[in-house]
């Protein structure tokens, strides 16, 4: 199964309780791995799928199976931010052999809602998963037949994922529908509400996870603890709280909230660079949440698959093409420990191509789990709030918790405007090539238009325009849903 592009919005909202039984029926069997108990042997329906602890754990285990079964290279997929945000943005260098349409629209900046739905794709995807999130929440809240534990952990997942999709969608689309309900009466004809709504559901969503979320780390029993971490715990929570602070500008809770982590030390401490990505099983203490892959093959992560290059070059051997630009791997200080960490390298004739290298691993042992959130981001959102604070040594401390790591001396920024230049650029060779990071920051920063501008040049030779630093919302359910408008542009 699978809900992409072709998925409508009104069509979700319409036809819910058909969708959460295909779901869940798919989800059930194509998670293998995640699941360890038994799937039910009656049928699954949108009002019995809540009476056991199995059946309702496994809706939100489907939930992250889902998104971590489809290859980053394929769009809309949540991993494939990483990917295509990144050729968005001036991290990715696309090979110009290239004849991927997709790939060359984000990289190009041309993107449109209709007929093919690039830019449009993160759109279709992932209203599907908020309404499964609805839909959860409703039945968990009505269901009297669960363990408690069970009934409370699931909600608090539920809640917790659909903060994590309404993050990404309105920072990647800026005003968007908030659909809270799986009724699709209440949700016919809704329109978009301003971005700062959308801020302050996420900020509730994650409140109320943290009441309800286990500080333990649990299997898909949703009782048994593990020594993965691969669900959303009180930690998550903690963590997306943190960086929604930091993007809403509300410095005091963002330090507050990162700090919960950072002061966590029996359970979270930064790795070495060379294991930051293993899994937590391992003993890596710097996840926070990691998705466990649910493919053989590769049979770790598929972010190592498409961005590996071999001896063949790029885009052959699983390689999908993108690698890192000249841009970002000029912002490497030197003897930067990540650049020889980080990036791998391989030379093709008379080139040298650079690729990102934070997952190694495509067969083997599972030994690499896609990270989500970890404990150096914490330090940098903390460093960054902290300096936006006037607390310059909390700041300096914090960010050269980073650089020591990397085998760099102490900043040397001292003011609060040349700290904050000093952590853009320390996230910016930090967190490259994860889940979309730089082009966020560069947003929400305020520099997305000196930036691009430059990048586009260099990309393609065109003329940025400001508008296209939102993607565009998808044609058809504006034909559906008149109440809703396009992203200015498109």
């Amino acid at each position: 199964m699978h809900m992409r592009n072709r998925i409508k919005f009104k069509k979700v909202i319409a036809s819910g309780a058909r969708l959460l039984l295909f779901c869940c029926m798919a989800m059930l069997s194509n998670c293998k791995k995640l699941i360890v108990v038994a799937p039910p042997t009656t049928s699954i329906t949108a009002n019995n799928v809540y009476t056991t602890d199995a059946t309702a754990a496994a809706v939100l285990t489907g939930i992250y199976q889902k998104i971590n079964s489809l290859s980053p290279s394929t769009g809309g997929s949540i991993p494939s931010l990483t990917l295509f945000a990144g050729l968005s943005s001036d991290e990715f260098t696309l090979w110009s052999g290239s004849t991927n349409l997709s790939a060359l629209a984000y990289y190009q900046n041309e993107l449109a809602g209709s007929p093919i739905n690039y830019g449009a794709d993160y759109w279709a995807t992932i209203y599907p998963y908020i309404f499964i999130c609805n839909d959860a929440i409703a039945g968990l809240n009505n269901s009297t037949s669960l363990t408690p534990a069970v009934k409370q952990q699931a909600l608090g997942e539920a809640e917790f994922m659909r903060a994590f999709f309404y993050f990404y969608l309105v920072n990647l689309y800026d005003n968007v529908a908030l659909v809270l309900s799986n009724n699709y009466k209440i949700n016919a004809g809704i329109s978009q509400v301003p971005k700062e709504q959308i801020f302050q559901q996420i900020v509730s969503d994650l409140k109320g996870a943290q009441s309800l979320l286990s500080p333990n780390f649990l299997d898909a029993t949703l009782v048994n603890t593990t020594a993965d971490r691969v669900r959303p715990t009180q930690w998550a929570a903690d963590a997306l709280l943190a960086r929604t602070y930091l993007y809403m500008g509300n410095w005091a809770s963002a330090d507050s909230a990162a700090s919960i982590l950072i002061n966590s030390t029996s359970l979270f401490s930064l790795n070495s660079l060379g294991n930051a990505f293993l899994r937590a099983s391992l003993g890596n203490h710097e996840a926070i949440w990691q998705l466990q892959p649910v493919t053989t093959s590769p049979s770790n992560t598929y972010d190592a698959l498409i961005f590996t290059m071999s001896a063949s070059g790029p885009g052959t051997a699983g390689n999908f093409g993108a690698y890192v630009s000249n841009n970002l791997l000029s912002s490497f200080e030197p003897n930067d420990q990540r650049k020889q960490n980080w990036i791998g390298n391989i030379k093709i004739g008379t080139i040298t191509y650079y690729y990102p290298f934070k997952y190694k691993l495509t067969t083997g042992p599972v030994n690499e789990h896609l990270m989500v959130l970890r404990l150096a981001e914490q330090y940098l959102i903390r460093a960054e709030a902290r300096a936006h604070e006037g607390n310059i040594s909390g700041a300096q401390a914090d960010l050269d918790s980073i650089r020591a790591r990397a085998g760099l001396p102490s900043t040397t920024a001292s003011s609060q405007s040349d700290l904050y230049s000093a952590i853009l650029h320390e996230r910016q060779v930090e967190l490259f090539a994860e889940f979309g990071h730089r082009w966020l920051d560069l947003k929400r920063s305020g520099a997305v238009d000196s930036t691009m501008t430059v990048a586009a040049t260099q990309k393609n030779n065109s003329v940025w325009h400001s508008y296209q630093q939102l993607y565009p919302i998808l044609t058809s359910d504006i034909q559906l849903d008149p109440n809703l408008k396009q992203n200015v542009g498109y």
